[in-house]
């Protein structure tokens, strides 16, 4: 097999001068090509079930039920050939190291020559660090009055309430969200450090007691919203309980947020979009058009119409005149109902930012969500790394065909630092005839007839140049996520993921405005309140970098 194999690999169709000959070859190496992926796949099956029965045959795992899904398919880096290389320098320092003492050394006289001349001194920067207890008996002032039958104490300093101060509270916070250390492990940092302290006092001031953060979680969601047209998005899993739940990211250069919510369809990705505020719906023209696109029945769009028409609608509202209007309605033309009225009631709000375009990938509760719609061109691109012809001179074809991709996808980056009318009809015809290509590998005609279908969103960068070709941002962002989830597993309550989707925003939002994360918990836990605001850092950034030029009218 593995000789007659080797031959398969030698064929070479230009080689073959009869027309026919080369076509039922060409279609041969592609039946191989099936046949070994399909192979592939049923032993990577095998693999796993092997594996979940030997688990439930006393090897430590919960066996007894079939798996859920089949093993991912492996997936690979594109880095290589998208990104070009850099020649790389050391970063100097010393500018951002800040000076606390200087001492001046010198040299014992008698040790070095009489003739050796003064030149100054010889600066060396040295960074060191101090932990120290600092722990205070306060003597509070105790007065009580027999006519007013009170006591009164004399208050403490701000920052300070019940037996930790505010370096300790926003130690923990720092430690559980930027260092993603477990709660014993800072009870153990605390005790080296001379700080007793237990797993349940840090549970609760890692979720209890944070209106005011989770007050400038929701401004900092708006001023990131109306900050530029365009977000990324993205989810990743989050466990609430033990309950698989999912986290929603959103974010762009000057902010980044996170929801955990119990579903990721087109409703929670509305909500999120929202600041989830309470849902509202609408019944107009374009709910009407997104009913015909959902293909819902010619009576049921009829029934639609006697609806309040062009209305802000709250849920129950909704709820009350389908079950008054439309009785009988089955459980899917009913949820087509609620997304298209939520959808159009989102386009249609006043007095709260609307996202004009989501950068994200091709699932499917993205769409129709916002105006337009950019997809990631590494998202894409993943797609050719992931196939692993067997058949030497698909390889080949394959190859040259991703170089062809990533040296258009450059050309792209170039059109995004000087667009022009021009060049953007240009580019729109080199995309046209790259994926019109036809290799004669089928795998890699079907690729690249799926990106072609998916012109306008791979393109919208020709409209938009402010707009990235990539969703890395938030993937990025949601690496945090899962580094938490890793070490933490995921937060026990819902009030749980609610400190975490704050801590998250908080550290996410500070790292990308410059704000030095402890800082900003001293200042806010201690009362101090001297750093600014970020919902208001983000509307300055928004003025500088005017993400949303291309939106602005001529």
């Amino acid at each position: 097999m593995d000789a007659l194999f080797d031959q398969v690999q030698k064929i070479d169709l230009a080689g073959i001068e009869d027309e026919r000959a080369r076509a039922i070859v060409a279609l041969l190496l592609n039946l191989v090509e099936d046949l070994r992926g399909e192979l592939k796949k049923a032993h990577q099956e095998n693999a796993y079930l092997r594996e979940r029965l030997r688990l439930g045959q006393g090897g430590g795992g919960k066996g007894g039920k079939p798996p859920q899904s089949s093993p991912r398919q492996q997936t690979h880096s594109s880095e290589k050939e998208r990104q070009e290389p850099k020649d790389w320098t050391k970063r100097a320092k010393l500018n951002d190291i800040q000076i606390d003492k200087e001492v001046k050394l010198d040299l014992d006289r008698a040790s070095i020559p009489l003739d050796a001349e003064d030149k100054g001194y010889e600066a060396v920067v040295v960074q060191e660090l101090r932990i120290v207890t600092e722990n205070v008996r306060f003597l509070r002032k105790k007065y009580y009055s027999a006519s007013a039958r009170k006591t009164y104490l004399a208050p403490l300093p701000d920052g300070y309430r019940g037996e930790f101060g505010p370096n300790v509270r926003s130690l923990c916070v720092m430690f559980a969200h930027l260092c993603h250390m477990t709660e014993p492990k800072i009870v153990e940092w605390f005790a080296n450090m001379g700080i007793l302290i237990s797993a349940g006092q840090i549970s609760h001031f890692l979720t209890e007691g944070h209106e005011v953060f989770h007050q400038e979680k929701a401004e900092i969601v708006e001023a990131g919203l109306s900050s530029s047209p365009w977000q990324h998005i993205d989810d990743t899993g989050t466990r609430v309980g033990g309950v698989n739940w999912h986290c929603q990211v959103i974010c762009n250069p000057l902010y980044t947020a996170y929801f955990t919510t119990e579903r990721k369809d087109r409703l929670t990705v509305i909500d999120v979009l929202r600041n989830r505020r309470e849902r509202v719906f609408r019944i107009n023209d374009e709910a009407l058009a997104l009913l015909r696109q959902f293909e819902v029945s010619q009576r049921t769009l009829e029934q639609v119409r006697h609806l309040p028409w062009d209305q802000e609608l709250s849920e129950t509202e909704l709820e009350n005149g389908l079950n008054q209007q439309m009785p009988p309605l089955g459980a899917t033309a009913r949820s087509r109902i609620v997304e298209a009225t939520a959808i159009a009631a989102y386009h249609a709000e006043v007095g709260h930012p609307v996202v004009r375009l989501l950068i994200c990938d091709d699932a499917k509760q993205f769409k129709l969500v916002t105006e337009e719609l950019g997809l990631c061109w590494i998202h894409d691109g993943r797609h050719y790394k992931n196939l692993e012809p067997c058949v030497a001179c698909h390889g080949q074809l394959l190859d040259a065909f991703r170089k062809r991709y990533w040296d258009y996808y450059k050309e792209l980056l170039a059109y995004r630092e000087k667009p022009s009318a021009v060049e953007a009809i240009r580019l729109s015809g080199v995309f046209d005839t790259l994926f019109s290509t036809v290799t004669g590998y089928a795998a890699l005609d079907q690729r690249i007839a799926k990106t072609k279908a998916n012109k306008g969103q791979l393109l919208m960068v020709l409209r938009h140049p402010e707009i990235p070709l990539h969703n890395n941002p938030v993937e990025l962002e949601a690496r945090g996520r899962v580094r938490k989830r890793v070490v933490s597993y995921g937060p026990r309550s819902v009030k749980g993921a609610q400190a975490w989707d704050t801590f998250q925003t908080l550290l996410g939002t500070a790292k990308k405005l410059g704000v030095n994360f402890f800082d900003y918990l001293r200042d806010r836990i201690g009362g101090v309140h001297k750093i600014p605001s970020l919902a208001d850092l983000i509307h300055q950034g928004a003025k500088i970098l005017q993400l949303g030029a291309s939106w602005e009218p001529s």
